[in-house]
């Protein structure tokens, strides 16, 4: 049986978006080995039928100590596999990964998930990150992108171009994600913020516009989906700043949610107003898939997701003034227009976005390159 090696930085991002990769690679039948650290969903993959490699990874700072401890990890996990093809994902899975494989001479296929902060940044730290990645990559057998705008930067900085390819981010799985009907006319308009409660995600844009359309417009619900990663201590935590909205009846903090289901289905819309540097956003797939609308920005990962005016809206980054004046816009739609904004969401999502889009682009590329 041939070995597939999957790199990853996360359980719960290999599980929620690739567990359809997963189901298709074991079917093959593959012998499937999963490299990443421990975490709740790591059990949910080894049932299915993965054998898991646990391997220590910071996600955020460059520790060059814990980076080695990273580079030696994978060439362990690789000398002792002997995959026939392995698969990596995000940053450091990426350039450690994908330098370790290319030094033992195994076919391996990288998914720019996003350009991730370092990159987009100036600095040393870009430049140092850029030069990493022209050494991962140089035994690549195909390196996939989720928008253009990252393809353009990968081909601009020589990195690996003939070896691009374009999927739709992770797609979006239509059977698990299916249309919601719309909400009564009479219904309160509640809309959505789903992330991390994170600065780079547009809580301050979506908290500021929330305050603002609440006293314009009272029939208005705002719930905010997601975990606060800061601390409750400080005064200007985003903890603090959630909880005096709440007193003041301008929005609702939902927490972190394993089912997101029960509020999309009383949503009328989906903010997210991101400047985050990723790939394809799967909050805004996932909302349009449910036949919702959504609000979001217009920049790589995010505008690729709509047709502005037709299936959404489209604001500027970090700008509240411009997401205050997309929601007036919005909620002045009649009932059967914003209704209609959601079906074609969901039409867009069948015709550009269905996961099996990219699982088949996967197994074809594997099929390729597998000895």
């Amino acid at each position: 049986m041939k070995k597939v090696l999957i790199i990853a930085n996360l359980d719960v991002g290999l599980y929620n978006f690739r567990r359809e990769l997963l189901e298709a690679l074991l079917a093959v039948p593959y012998e499937v080995h999963i490299a990443l650290p421990d975490g709740e969903f790591v059990p949910k993959m080894v049932e299915m039928g993965c054998i898991f490699h646990e391997t220590k990874l910071e996600r955020r700072g460059m520790n060059p100590f814990q980076e080695l401890k990273l580079m030696k990890r994978y060439k362990r996990i690789i000398k002792e596999v002997q995959p026939d093809v392995a698969l990596t994902y995000t940053i450091k899975p990426n350039i450690y990964g994908g330098s370790a494989l290319a030094k033992a001479k195994v076919p391996y296929i990288t998914n720019i998930t996003g350009l991730g902060t370092a990159v987009e940044g100036d600095g040393l730290l870009q430049k140092l990150t850029i030069r990493m990645y022209r050494h991962a990559m140089r035994g690549v057998s195909a390196l996939f992108f989720q928008n253009d705008t990252n393809r353009k930067y990968f081909e601009d900085k020589g990195i690996a171009v003939d070896k691009h390819k374009r999927i739709p981010g992770s797609g979006v799985n239509l059977d698990r994600f299916k249309y919601l009907e719309y909400p009564a006319a009479d219904a309160p308009v509640s809309m959505l913020f789903i992330s991390r409660v994170l600065k780079e995600k547009g809580i301050d844009q979506f908290m500021g516009m929330a305050e603002v359309i609440k006293r314009e417009y009272p029939n208005t619900e705002f719930h905010i989906l997601g975990f606060c990663e800061d601390n409750d201590d400080e005064p200007d935590s985003y903890r603090n700043k959630i909880r005096k909205l709440e007193e003041a009846g301008v929005l609702k903090f939902e927490g972190m949610q394993k089912d997101i289901t029960p509020f999309v289905r009383e949503s009328f819309c989906t903010i997210h107003p991101s400047f985050y540097p990723e790939g394809m956003s799967n909050v805004c797939l996932e909302s349009a898939a449910s036949g919702r609308p959504v609000i979001t920005t217009d920049r790589p990962g995010c505008r690729d997701t709509i047709n502005d005016g037709v299936t959404g809206l489209l604001v500027k980054e970090q700008d509240t003034e411009d997401l205050i004046r997309a929601v007036r816009q919005f909620l002045e739609m009649s009932y059967e227009q914003k209704k209609q904004m959601g079906m074609a969401a969901r039409a867009k999502m069948e015709r550009e976005f269905d996961r099996k889009i990219v699982v088949d682009a996967y197994l074809k590329t594997i099929e390729e390159n597998i000895k």
